[in-house]
């Protein structure tokens, strides 16, 4: 296969598996894939509703191989991530039947401006490098709300075939006071968990393009692993900063873009 084409669009195999790999040292470094595969997809070709479904097979192996390298060394919360995933799974199903009413290209406005927003509030979070404060330790504490916050986050990872690392991560870092590495790592195993219903509700709808998917995780599977080790040896502070600077850069960008396809802008 040389490539595929999509609404007169040819994309090239080797540009996705390129695409797959760089997508995977984001996804190992700051826990978030398919928040930056969407907009990568889109860019080259993949239209809507495939550019947004497509990534989530990959999400599975790079994920599991990601969250390993983490567990290995200990930054992993077993509790938060067991009550978020009570939460997150069955609202997760609902998201992703959801998403056909949507239609791919609100989604991929969607998918600019939750990166936007997020990526927002991670870099306010810098100004100060204190610990967690007592709220953050009490939520944590409350079986109820991270339950409740799961339910959310699983919605909104359903809708935008996603498994919901990039707002996981800023949810569990300022909301719940875990460590960079431990938000990480905790995102990765609860990623891991809901790619999987929200693979095969996508698959049943038609939605995964696995001319794209296969080439995809192909690069990003070994690429999420190595920078899972790379992150480990990297300053916390600075690691924080650079994931909130790609989230706004990108999704900044992305959004005013596909604004503009829908001549909005």
């Amino acid at each position: 296969m040389d490539g595929g084409r999509h609404h007169g669009v040819v994309t090239s195999l080797p540009w996705i598996v390129v695409a797959g790999f760089g997508v995977g040292l984001l996804y190992g470094l700051f826990g978030v894939g398919s928040a930056f595969a969407t907009p990568v997809l889109a860019l080259l070709g993949v239209p809507g509703l495939a550019a947004v479904a497509s990534p989530l097979p990959a999400l599975l192996p790079g994920s599991a191989s990601g969250g390993l390298a983490y567990a290995r060394r200990g930054n992993f919360d077993a509790p938060v991530a067991r009550r978020t995933l009570i939460g997150a799974l069955p609202a997760c199903i609902v998201g992703s039947v959801a998403s056909r009413w949507v239609g791919g290209p609100w989604l991929l406005v969607l998918s600019g401006a939750v990166l936007l927003l997020v990526g927002g509030r991670v870099i306010m979070s810098t100004r100060s490098d204190a610990q967690p404060g007592a709220l953050a330790h009490a939520l944590r504490r409350n079986r109820g709300a991270v339950v409740l916050i799961g339910a959310v986050i699983g919605f909104v990872a359903g809708l935008l075939a996603n498994g919901g690392g990039f707002l996981l991560v800023p949810t569990f870092l300022l909301g719940l006071g875990l460590t960079m590495p431990e938000a990480t790592a905790t995102s990765l195993v609860v990623v891991t968990a809901l790619s999987v219903p929200a693979v095969v509700t996508h698959a049943v709808l038609g939605d995964i393009d696995w001319g794209v998917a296969v080439p995809f995780a192909a690069g990003l599977v070994p690429a999420t692993a190595l920078a899972a080790v790379v992150a480990s040896r990297l300053d916390v502070g600075h690691l924080r900063m650079a994931f909130g600077v790609a989230l706004i850069a990108v999704g900044g960008w992305f959004l005013y873009h596909q604004l503009h396809v829908l001549h909005l802008v």
